[in-house]
């Protein structure tokens, strides 16, 4: 009787060879764009103190490409219409590109009677598309209250716009008494870690937004 010897032959892995393992890309993340829009415009308004201040810690943050839209400067029409005259489309237009272009938004916004300023609510209403399904991240200033309460009104506003708004905020209470006449904040350690803490949580949110539309459009 012929015998066979049992195979001493290893066992074939299964297991995918390290040749076979996804790799994950070495190229590097497009930088975000973010619209950074200053909410105010009164007349001796504080506002570009603290634009200028978060725009510097903007800038010392990798994968970040900034754009300061100032309603100021947009000087956008109150009145909302489907036919608004030249001279205002054009001024819209040139607004509602930055917007597009833009993959998240940093809002600052001081507080007016316990609220937000008017023009920044013109912005936000002219536009729709723009906004969605994108992340909004907000800076308050104010007297005691920071802005906060501006800022709480606006997440409602833009929840109704389908965008994800950033949990950490950055407040400035009493702000015009937090910096100096160069505009250099007196107590700089803790309002930039709460800079540091609202960026992080913005890249984040905006390029796992960023990927998800350019996966699959957003449908509202």
């Amino acid at each position: 009787m012929t015998t066979t010897a049992a195979s001493t032959q290893p066992t074939t892995s299964t297991k995918p060879s390290a040749s076979t393992k996804p790799s994950a890309s070495t190229e590097p993340a497009a930088p975000l764009k973010v619209a950074v829009i200053l909410g105010s415009n009164r007349d001796g308004r504080f506002g570009p103190v603290v634009a200028a201040w978060f725009l510097a810690r903007a800038a010392a943050h990798p994968g970040i490409e900034t754009d300061l839209i100032d309603v100021a400067e947009a000087d956008l029409p109150t009145a909302i219409t489907f036919s608004p005259r030249p001279e205002d489309a054009a001024r819209l237009g040139a607004v509602s590109a930055r917007l597009a272009a833009a993959d998240a938004f940093v809002v600052l916004t001081p507080e007016y009677n316990h609220s937000f300023p008017a023009p920044l609510k013109t912005l936000i209403d002219w536009h729709k598309a723009e906004w969605q399904a994108k992340p909004v991240a907000f800076v308050g200033y104010g007297g005691i209250s920071g802005g906060l309460r501006a800022v709480e009104q606006l997440r409602q506003v833009f929840a109704e716009l389908h965008t994800v708004t950033v949990r950490d905020t950055v407040s400035f209470h009493n702000a015009g008494a937090l910096f100096d006449d160069a505009g250099r904040h007196l107590d700089p350690e803790p309002a930039d870690a709460a800079a540091k803490t609202l960026l992080d949580q913005l890249v984040w949110w905006g390029t796992a937004l960023r990927d998800a539309r350019n996966l699959r459009p957003y449908g509202a």
